[in-house]
Formats: structure tokens, C-alpha cells, sequence
């Protein structure tokens, strides 16, 4: 994984999904191709200036491997930069950062893959979907969808399209909460108990499977995985459709000190900041020093502000993006650390 960076592409395309989405396709020079090469599932941030304000958001790739890249924009009420993406032009330029993200599907071999979606949690999905379809000419690929009405469906002809061209191969399941269907087991929100109704009407086999796919808002996600149990492969993604997603810190370590230095190593030179621990985090220190660290949603959900902890004790206030080796390697959230002692050294170049 290399360290992220900002290049300025051209939007080539919009179309418009549905009332209130639209998918936003990039051209992409020959000279940065390989700089934007991604792994179904990954993401990008897309950075502009709105209001004299520097605003960045991610938004997962939609498109396949090997298909132009494209991510799909859900506008969000009161959503600053998901507002603004609705009236994007061709021709239009934005600050894009190289693809992250760690909520990858394996591809190449013999799957049978089951994705489990909600709303604009459909994007990765989808990504995921047609590569291992267009790649993998033995592997299945089984989603399952849920939204309010069939009008709201976002990506609904890419999804059809796939089902009328892989027909042995790909199984949509759409679960509607506000349109009632004539299957009882398609109605009503997509939770734990939804799946494994699905399962008992032999429309999922879990027993079979590679793995699951779920992404969504987190209190689906969990309910879902809870369900499913350990003897499932589960990876999760939780989306916040692209705004940032406010959030309580649950619990934090008793911090004494309110002035603490940290030292921060970024493209190869090291820099002090000193910061008060009990009132800002790594990133908002930084940034107040005049740092331009690596950060998108700064909710600890997008893991872009990524960084090794090469020495002193830190704490994360939450994390719902880093892997659980990650963090055994000693990797933390900028976004979301806090030191704990006066000889914290943080790596944004270490991955």
C-alpha cells in the first residue's frame, strides 16, 4: 500500500441514478494509470473547495477492474459536498486521492461470494460483483440489496445488466422497506433475522460460501455479522455515504497531561507539534500546526489518515477501519489518536 496522494482528474461523465444520485466517472492520464490501479472494494476521496472551505469526502469505486473509474454520489440533506457532486459537469476537475481501503474480495480462482448491501453501500459491491464475474468465469456471485422503493435503487440498470449476462452466475435479491413484493421475505429492512430467513428459504447458501460482503450503515452491518457467527468469513465496510459521519466517543483513556509533543514523520522529514490531548486529536493538532497529513472522513471510518506508531503509547478514541493485525502491527488512526506519553513518534510513511 502506498502512502495516498492528490491528483487533479477531469470527470468525463455523470449520469444520473436516481432522484437524488448520480455516478461521476474520471479520465485518467496514461502517466498516472498505474497510480489509480485498485482492488475491488477500495475507495477514493475526492477533494474540492466549497465556500472557501477545503472539503474532502470518499466515495467507494463502483466500476470493475479494468473499466473507467467511477464512484456513485448519494445526495444527503445538509450534505456539503454530496450537494455540490449532484450538479458536476463534464469537464469539471477535482482533487482525487489514489485508491484505498482494505474491504477487498480476492480475485482469481473459483468463489462463490455473498454481498450484502444497503442504499450507496451498493458501490463496493458492485465493484466486487463484476470483477470476480468478468474475471473468475467459474465464481458466483450472490447480493443481496435492500432500499426503500424500486425508484430508489441506485445503480439498478448496472445491476440488471449483470443479471441478464451472467443469468447462471449472479442472483440479485432485492429487499424493499416502503414497496411492498409478493414474497414476505423481501419485505422490511435488511438485518440478521432478514438473512437468515433468506437462508431457510434456500435463497442464500452460507454454508457454501467464500465469504460475505456487508456494507451499510454500522447497525446493520453488526446485526448481520452477529447472525451469521464465526464459522461465516464476514468483511464489513461501514458507510457513511460519503459525509461525515458524527459520532460519540464511546469510552477514552484518562489523559493527565494537556500539553504533550508528538513527533510526526511524513515524506521523510519529521516535525514536532505539541498538542493538548484532552481537548484534540493527532490530525487536528497537525493540522492547526500547518501539517497537510493524509485524512478524509476524520471519523476513524476511511483508515486514509493511516500511520505507523514506531515509539511512545497512544490511545484511539474509536476505530471502525483498521484490521485487527493493524493494530496488533502497531498501526493507529490519526484521526483518532491521542497521546498518552511525551515520546509518541508517528510514521505516515511506514506501510
Amino acid at each position: 500500500m502506498a502512502r495516498p496522494e492528490f491528483h487533479e482528474l477531469t470527470v468525463s461523465s455523470v449520469r444520473r441514478l436516481t432522484d437524488e444520485s448520480v455516478a461521476v466517472r474520471f479520465e485518467v492520464p496514461v502517466s498516472l494509470a498505474p497510480a489509480y490501479e485498485f482492488i475491488p472494494g477500495q475507495y477514493l476521496t475526492l477533494r474540492t473547495t466549497i465556500n472557501g472551505e477545503d472539503v474532502r469526502r470518499s466515495y467507494s469505486i463502483c466500476s470493475g477492474v479494468g473499466e473507467a473509474l467511477e464512484v456513485g454520489i448519494k445526495q444527503l440533506q445538509g450534505g456539503l459536498f454530496s450537494t455540490f457532486a449532484q450538479n458536476l459537469a463534464v469537464g469539471d476537475t477535482l482533487q482525487v486521492m489514489t485508491p484505498q481501503g482494505n474491504f477487498n474480495a480476492a480475485i482469481g480462482g473459483h468463489h462463490h461470494y455473498i454481498l450484502i448491501s444497503a442504499g450507496s453501500g451498493i458501490t463496493p459491491c458492485l465493484s466486487i460483483a463484476s470483477s470476480v464475474l468478468a474475471m473468475e468465469p467459474q465464481s458466483i456471485v450472490t447480493l443481496v440489496y435492500g432500499n426503500r422503493t424500486t425508484s430508489s435503487i441506485m445503480f439498478r440498470q448496472d445491476v440488471n445488466d449483470l443479471k441478464d449476462f451472467y443469468t447462471t452466475r449472479f442472483v440479485c435479491i432485492n429487499v424493499l422497506s416502503r414497496e411492498k413484493q409478493d414474497a414476505e421475505c423481501l419485505n422490511g429492512r435488511i438485518d440478521g433475522l432478514k438473512i437468515n430467513a433468506l437462508a431457510e428459504q434456500k435463497l442464500l447458501n452460507l454454508d457454501h460460501c467464500d465469504g460475505v460482503y456487508i456494507c451499510g450503515p454500522s447497525a446493520m452491518v453488526d446485526d448481520v455479522k452477529n447472525a451469521l457467527g464465526s464459522d461465516v468469513p464476514v468483511h464489513t465496510e461501514l458507510f457513511t455515504t460519503g459525509d461525515v459521519l458524527e459520532v460519540k466517543t464511546e469510552s477514552r483513556i484518562a489523559i493527565d497531561s494537556d500539553a504533550l509533543a508528538v513527533r510526526i514523520i511524513i515524506d521523510g522529514a519529521e516535525r514536532e507539534v505539541m498538542m493538548n490531548p484532552q481537548s484534540e486529536t493527532v490530525l487536528a493538532a497537525a493540522q492547526k500546526a500547518g501539517l497537510d497529513l493524509p485524512f478524509s472522513c476524520a471519523g476513524g471510518m476511511c483508515c486514509t489518515c493511516r500511520c505507523k506508531v514506531v515509539s511512545g503509547k497512544t490511545a484511539m478514541d474509536m476505530n471502525f477501519s483498521l484490521a485487527e493485525w493493524e493494530v496488533e502491527a502497531g498501526f493507529t488512526l490519526a484521526c483518532q489518536t491521542r497521546p498518552l506519553d511525551n515520546s509518541v513518534l508517528l510514521d505516515f510513511d511506514e506501510f
